[in-house]
Parts: C-alpha cells; structure tokens; sequence
C-alpha cells in the first residue's frame, strides 16, 4: 500500500527516524509543489479547526442536476402529488354543484398555487420564507371534510365565498402562530396527529364510495352495476401496476390506472369529453371569480383547528426531509417553512385555492430515490404552474368518469388512514391511557360519518365545528391529551407520557 507523502510538519518528536543533534537552522528551502500544497491545506486545517475540502463540494440538497437526471426526478415528484392537488378542488366543486367551466378553474387554481408555494417553499425569499429542501406544497385533503361542513351549512351561492374566508382567515393565523409554534408542538405528539390523519382517511371515505355509484346522487341511475364494475376495474387495475411494475411505473401507479380506466369507459358511453371544446387554452385564473370571501366565526374556528394540524404534519414532515437529506433543520428553517405555508393559504383563495401544506408522499419520493436537490422539486413546482396556466389541461382531469375516480379514491383515501395508523404504531398504544384517548377521539370524529344527523339540533357554529370528523376528533384528542398528559403531572412523568410526549 502507497504511504502518504510526508511534508515538513509530518515530522518530529514521534518520527520513525533517529533525530539528529541540534545544529544551527539553516536558510529555509522552498519545499516542493506537492510538500507546498499539504502545507497549506495543514495550514488551513490548523486555522479552521477541521479539514478543509479544496473541492468544496455543493451539498446534494443544492445541488444543481444536468437535465437527463433532472426531468426524470421532477416528473417522478409530479406523478407522486398530481392527484393529491386535484382532489380537493374536484371534491369541493362536486360538492357546491360547479359546472364543467367551474371545476376547470378550480383545478387550475389549484394547480397554479401548489406551483407557486413550491417554488417558494425549495428555492426562498431572503431569510423570510421557504425552508429551501425538496419539499412540496399543495392543498392538503386534511382540509376537505370541514370545508365540506361549511358548504352544507352555506346557503347556495354563499358555500364557496364561506370556505374562502375560513381559509384566508387561517393563513393569517397560520402566519400569526408560526414563529412560535415550536413551543406549540409539544401538544400534538404523534398519539393526537395520528388520530387526525386516521379521521381524515376515514371520513373521506364515503367520497369516493359514492364516486364509484356514479356521483350523481339524484340520478335515476345512482350506484348500477356499470358504473360499480368500472370502479372495480379501475382498482384492479391500480393493483395489478402496483403488483408488477418497476421503478417510476408503479410510483404512477394511480394515473396509470385512471388513464386506462377513462379509456376503459369510452366503449361504453361512460366518458364524456365535450367540455374540453369549452375550455380556455391559456388562462390565468380570475381573482374572486366564484364570490368576495365571507367571514363566518364557526367556519373560521373549524379551519384554524384544521390548519394547527396541517402545521404540525408541515413541521414533522420537514424534521424528517432534513434527515433525510442531512440537513439540520433548525427552529428558524421550520418558521420560514410555515410562513410559506401561510402565504399560500391566504393568497390562495383570491384564485379559488384552498388550505395549503406539506405532502408526504413527496417526502417518500426522496427517501426512495435518493435524489434530495430542490431544485427538482422547484422544476416540478414549475410544471405545476404551467399546468395551471393551461385550463384546458385540467379539464381533461375533470372529464375523468366518477367510477375511475372512486376506484383510485379509495386507494388514495385508504393510503392517507394507513399513514395516520403508522403514526400510532409509534404512540406508546401498549399504555391504557393512550388507549383510551385513541378509542374517545376516534368515535366522536365517527360519529358525524356514522349519525350525520347527531348534531341537528345543535347550535349553527357547533355543527359546522363538530360536524366535521377531523375537527371534533382533533379536538378530543388535544383536550385528552392535555388531560392525561399535562395537567398536574409537572414532576410525575408517566412512561406513557413520555411516549406520547417523545415528539415535543
């Protein structure tokens, strides 16, 4: 094996060779160009205290890919979040009765401000917003189950102008609380955010069931086996890509399916695709087009409750992305990540968009692919605004059959439940106190789904909160966390405390 070169400061007292009697110093040498440049690479080591790298590699997080790596990597993060950012504005818009022109400019709000909250989020303004890490930002599903509370108790024509001032009256809140919500965060451990995504799972579920029976509620037509048997064939065929296919085929897994699925129903009559003749190739979405915002206490209550988990999942989701990417993410990189999160959410509904947050399927994008540059990231956010700049684009998501819809919903809805059960697993559930704090959240966010009547006679304001699965079951869990975990146990920290605690 080579030695390595030994320069002047190489030698001394612990030299293999016999040292020689003290003579006088003679004139220095100039040493040789490789003794030259150990000496000054020493030289700099001794004057910083650690070694120096004369290559001073770029960190992967910043660094700047060449395009044959770049767009693979980009559209492997646009294939993992595009159905998440379309599913709340496809929801929403079923739900208040949009039209076709409707739905196509909710998705293109939608598309257009995910883009934009992206790119702020992986590339930064100064030290004021953006945690600059490959971390995506769109409307969150955590945020359509109340939102669809506020739209049963709106009257018609006011349900999209009552949800967009929830929304904008959150981001101001969000903006408000997110330089200290560190100090927050201790009150929504796992054992609380794991109960909230379970709900959110859970409670969208009958949305995509009644997608499968066609959509349409009213129609004479509502749940025939045509529409069940292309529901059915959608997901088999989910989970035969999933099954079988390799690397970016079956991380698309649920696009694949909804594209042959839509094929699928065009034989039969069940696809129609006569709005896309309608819609805009190019356009910008119009500020306020579906109604000035209005402010109604219940509905801003329900969407700051929502909006402190969306926090939480935001700040656990970059903690981790850190990690990942071996980046420390410190208390001030969470705040700017936060104060992105609530621009977007207070600009968004101008164009029609809603509650914005981190997506952690992204978040599993790069712990898979080992590729951590933000500027991928930023490149897919770009694609993003591109599509939403393009309406026409996101008419041909609207044009999908409700059938292929709900056969990929359930996937998708199912897959949200299964990562909030994930985040139990790590909640200390071996503790009876957890245990029943789990088991009492979990029933009253049930409870809307399995009695939607239950809070009829309730008060407006408490069946807009409690009406919604999410908001009263995140509510439960708070309050019985602080019940068992906070209150009068200074000095007396319990195992299961500790467990439930461990995220603070």
């Amino acid at each position: 094996m080579a030695q390595p070169a030994k320069g002047p400061a190489a030698e001394g007292p612990c030299s293999a060779q016999t040292p020689e009697p003290a003579r006088t110093p003679e004139p220095a040498q100039t040493p040789e160009p490789a003794q030259q440049d150990e000496s000054a690479a020493d030289a700099d080591s001794t004057s910083l205290g650690k070694p120096v790298d004369l290559l001073d590699p770029v960190h992967p997080v910043d660094e700047k890919l060449p395009a044959k790596r770049l767009v693979p990597a980009a559209l492997q993060h646009i294939a993992a979040m595009y159905a998440g950012v379309v599913t709340p504005p496809l929801i929403i818009g079923q739900a208040v009765g949009l039209d076709a022109a409707g739905m196509t400019r909710l998705i293109a709000a939608s598309l257009l401000i995910a883009g934009l909250a992206t790119i702020l989020q992986t590339i930064g303004v100064a030290r004021f917003a953006g945690n600059r890490l490959p971390f995506v930002n769109a409307a969150s599903s955590a945020g359509i189950a109340p939102m669809l509370a506020i739209a049963e108790t709106s009257a018609p024509g006011h349900q999209l102008p009552a949800i967009y001032g929830a929304v904008m009256v959150a981001g101001v809140f969000c903006l408000a609380v997110g330089p200290f919500f560190g100090k927050l965060l201790r009150f929504f451990p796992p054992l609380v955010t794991g109960v909230v995504i379970t709900l959110i799972g859970v409670t969208l579920m009958p949305v995509p069931v009644a997608w499968a029976q066609g959509g349409n509620k009213d129609a004479a037509d509502f749940g025939d086996m045509k529409y069940l048997a292309l529901a059915a064939f959608t997901l088999v065929v989910i989970l035969m890509i999933q099954r079988f296919g390799t690397g970016f085929v079956k991380q698309v897994a649920l696009l694949l399916g909804m594209l042959i699925g839509t094929l699928a129903a065009v034989p039969f009559g069940l696809a129609d695709f006569s709005g896309l003749k309608d819609a805009p190739i190019a356009a910008l979405p119009t500020p306020f087009a579906f109604g000035a915002p209005e402010f109604q206490p219940a509905a801003i209550l329900s969407l700051c409750i929502v909006m402190l988990v969306l926090m939480t999942e935001s700040s656990a989701g970059m903690l981790a992305l850190g990690k990942i990417c071996e980046r420390d993410c410190d208390g001030r990189t969470i705040t700017r990540g936060l104060r992105t999160d609530g621009i977007a959410t207070l600009v968004g509904p101008v164009f029609g968009g809603f509650p914005t947050s981190a997506f952690a399927q992204n978040v599993g994008v790069v712990t898979l692919t080992r590729v951590r540059s933000r500027y991928v990231v930023a490149v897919a956010g770009g694609a993003l605004l591109f599509l939403g700049a393009f309406p026409v684009l996101g008419a041909v998501v609207s044009m999908v059959p409700m059938p292929v819809l709900g056969g990929a919903g359930i996937v998708l809805f199912g897959s949200i439940a299964v990562s909030g059960i994930r985040t139990l697993s790590e909640a200390g559930l071996d503790d009876s106190s957890n245990i029943i704090l789990v088991a009492v959240a979990l029933g009253a966010g049930i409870i809307p789904l399995a009695a939607p009547t239950f809070y009829a006679d309730f008060p407006a304001w408490a069946q807009t909160v409690l009406g919604s699965g999410i908001s009263a079951g995140a509510l439960v869990a708070v309050l019985l966390n602080l019940f068992f975990h906070h209150l009068g146990t200074q000095g007396r920290r319990t195992p299961a405390a500790t467990v439930a605690l461990k995220s603070s």
